[in-house]
């Protein structure tokens, strides 16, 4: 289980090893992707809160990663924060997930982002429930929910 204190450390001196990249052009990136999408993934964006689709499904199965689907959370996991982004307490592997120090906004904040293509997922916070504590605060444009039989 992935702690507040090895959150740090990743973002501090280095990320796991992702299992395999995918990297693309720009031009492939928006070609694949909606912009909003695009915007959000490749851009850094972020979604309006309580607006993405995902936020309220609760179904079972896991969330992959919209780029290069890559699991990054299982069902299991999701909880409601309140916050209006879906919220997950540990990702699915520990290399699934890349993290970055955040300094935007004037905020110290760190960033989550898939380990595999780079594409910004949201934010990681210290304040969800045990017993993690962690809360994975990800935008739902960036992530495709796979349930049934589609899921790995």
């Amino acid at each position: 289980m992935i702690t507040w204190k090895e959150v740090i450390n990743f973002s501090v001196k280095g990320n796991p090893t992702p299992d395999r990249r995918v990297e693309k052009t720009e031009a492939e990136w928006r070609s694949q992707l909606t912009p909003e999408q695009f915007r959000i993934t490749r851009q850094k964006g972020t979604e309006r809160p309580h607006s993405g689709e995902l936020c309220s499904i609760y179904d079972e199965g896991q969330y992959n990663c919209v780029c290069c689907n890559t699991p990054l959370f299982d069902s299991t996991i999701k909880f409601s924060s309140g916050t209006g982004w879906p919220s997950f307490t540990q990702p699915i592997k520990p290399n699934a997930i890349k993290y970055e120090r955040d300094m935007a906004f004037g905020m110290v904040r760190v960033e989550v982002m898939c380990n595999t293509c780079d594409a910004h997922l949201g934010h990681v916070f210290p304040d969800g429930p045990e017993p993690s504590g962690l809360r994975y605060c990800i935008n739902s444009e960036s992530m495709v929910l796979e349930t049934g039989k589609e899921a790995k």
